[in-house]
């Protein structure tokens, strides 16, 4: 599972099964049904993402994918989709062969022009993380179940006048008792924001946003509710370029320890220079959950990403992912003082499309955390291989 919890203004990704960072083109046969067949190879330096001791293995893959899309009707658009992953981990003590399953639909229905809904629903069953939890004991099962409803409506008041509802429902639960007693939670995130077009490339927008965060158990303690109060703008002068901005304050309410008043903020950006081309950046700055929920309330985050695709040839494509994270460990009082932590994330592909169906690609990930707290430290590669076929 991911250290940190999205923001709901994230776009739902479809399903996929390459555990790289640098994401890879996929291949859009315009079809109602398709079928991806994959498999890859990898070598992973750190399986269980353990501050020492690591233990390293190759892990072979095969991940069929299973994707349905189509337009019921000129308004209505349905999709599914069904990924199922089996993992042999060469080296892992005791179960070295792992399965994960992840299901996705989605239903985007417009009722006119300005007027529409998108609801997006998934489910996974997760026995090999991508993303490990730090702090674990070493040699720890991290498989959990995880669910998640996203819900978007877009209206309109007058010509230059709307608004959006959103809301995000997630669920976690963890399959090993100690990790469950700890971490099984429900989080619940909703916003309403106005906008106002100063011009067809420009909007002003004022945001409020609530989450809550309950634990299955020790709610007392570690149970939180957020108030975001929010104001920005969008702003797109061409389809090439767009750039967004959200920044205000988020006032959080914690159980059992202090609350806070801190600056929130989201600058994001856009810029497709060429066929198949593009560069993302961004900034978001946010209090999110923590997997050491015991010793630390939750942590302060500064998260910078870039994100570049470069079409080298008709059919070769590079991919380069750059995610540094200086953060802070908010400490619970009286068991941890609060602590200074820094996490840094590259992925690189280079993608191979010798024919119509077929994507060859060569992977290289790196996590490092330097933490002041040294359980939570890490260091962990994976280099690797994987070959899909798409009919």
């Amino acid at each position: 599972m991911k250290r940190c919890l999205f923001s709901l203004f994230v776009a739902v990704s479809s399903v996929s099964s390459w555990a790289v960072y640098a994401p890879i083109p996929e291949e859009d046969l315009g079809q109602t049904f398709t079928v991806r067949l994959g498999g890859s190879a990898f070598y992973d330096s750190n399986i269980f993402g353990g501050a020492s001791g690591e233990i390293s293995s190759m892990v072979y893959r095969l991940a069929p994918v299973f994707n349905f899309n189509s337009s019921v009707t000129p308004q209505t658009f349905v999709s599914a989709g069904y990924e199922f992953n089996f993992d042999r981990v060469v080296d892992r003590p005791l179960n070295k062969d792992l399965t994960s399953h992840f299901i996705r639909g989605r239903l985007a229905h417009s009722f006119h022009e300005r007027s529409n809904l998108d609801l997006n629903v998934s489910y996974s069953v997760v026995e090999n993380p991508e993303s490990l939890l730090a702090g674990v004991p070493l040699n720890t099962d991290q498989s959990y179940d995880s669910s998640q409803v996203d819900f978007i409506y877009n209206g309109t008041l007058s010509q230059r006048m709307g608004f959006s509802f959103k809301a995000r429902n997630s669920t976690f639960a963890y399959d090993l008792a100690n990790l469950s007693a700890q971490l099984d939670r429900n989080e619940f995130l909703m916003g309403l924001s106005g906008d106002y077009a100063l011009s067809e490339a420009s909007k002003l927008l004022g945001e409020f946003r609530y989450l809550d965060v309950g634990y299955d158990q020790g709610g007392s303690l570690k149970d939180k509710q957020s108030n975001y109060f929010l104001g920005g703008f969008d702003y797109s002068p061409s389809e090439k370029l767009s750039w967004s901005v959200r920044a205000g304050l988020e006032v959080r309410d914690r159980s059992g320890a202090p609350n806070d008043d801190v600056p929130y903020a989201e600058i994001t950006g856009r810029y497709a220079y060429a066929e198949r081309s593009f560069v993302s950046l961004g900034y978001i700055r946010s209090i999110e959950e923590i997997s050491n929920v015991d010793i630390y309330t939750d942590v302060q985050v500064n998260r910078f990403f870039i994100n570049v695709q470069h079409a080298l040839t008709a059919q070769v494509t590079g991919s380069l992912l750059y995610n540094v994270e200086p953060s802070v460990l908010l400490g619970r009082a009286g068991i941890s003082p609060d602590r200074d932590e820094v996490t840094q994330r590259i992925g690189l592909a280079m993608t191979y499309q010798p024919a119509r169906h077929w994507t060859l690609a060569g992977t290289a990930d790196w996590d490092v955390t330097a933490s002041d707290d040294a359980n939570r430290d890490l260091n962990r590669q994976r280099i690797g291989v994987d070959v899909r076929y798409t009919f």
